[in-house]
């Protein structure tokens, strides 16, 4: 924050042009030490769905008070839990990779406020899921400790069918 976030929004100001909105900061971590990859005008999907997990209904109040230049005033709860994701992409991603391989699995996962198979790249044909996409499915789960989070992300991620798909295995160790 007090290295790279603050600095932009201050000489931001400076300018005189303010920003009003989701100003996403992308960072890599090297050696301990954040560096800045690119700003965003809004946030990526596996950022925002953990993040979503972890605000609920409340973000469309946020998203208000934001727009009428209230958020000052406004409280945000955040979960005192983790949320992680596991994004499920395409074999071949993100070089080529093949469309329209069917999905299975999706219709036995839970979906309620600790667990939600977010769609990022998927299309209905002929009642069944088919992949569309490169990044295509985002398991995310919350748990009361980051580890438990990342088994039930991993736990509903396992549970699809697709063998034209993969995901990471290592996401969150480093946080662990």
């Amino acid at each position: 924050m007090n290295e790279i976030v603050l600095p932009t929004i201050r000489e931001m100001a400076r300018r005189g042009t303010p920003y009003q909105g989701v100003l996403y900061a992308g960072l890599m971590i090297e050696d301990g030490r954040a560096r800045l990859v690119e700003y965003n005008a809004r946030f990526g999907d596996p950022e925002a769905q953990v993040l979503m997990m972890r605000l609920g209904g409340q973000v469309l109040d946020l998203l208000i008070a934001t727009a009428e230049q209230r958020l000052a005033g406004a409280q945000v709860h955040w979960a005192e839990d983790h949320a992680l994701t596991v994004v499920m992409a395409a074999k071949g991603y993100p070089g080529a990779f093949r469309k329209g391989s069917v999905i299975g699995g999706l219709e036995g996962l839970p979906e309620d406020s600790r667990h939600m198979m977010f769609h990022a790249g998927t299309t209905a044909v002929g009642g069944a899921i088919t992949a569309t996409g490169g990044r295509v499915l985002n398991a995310t789960a919350r748990g009361a400790t980051l580890a438990e989070a990342r088994a039930e992300a991993y736990r509903m991620a396992d549970a699809i069918d697709w063998p034209e798909g993969y995901f990471r295995r290592d996401i969150g160790w480093r946080a662990l």
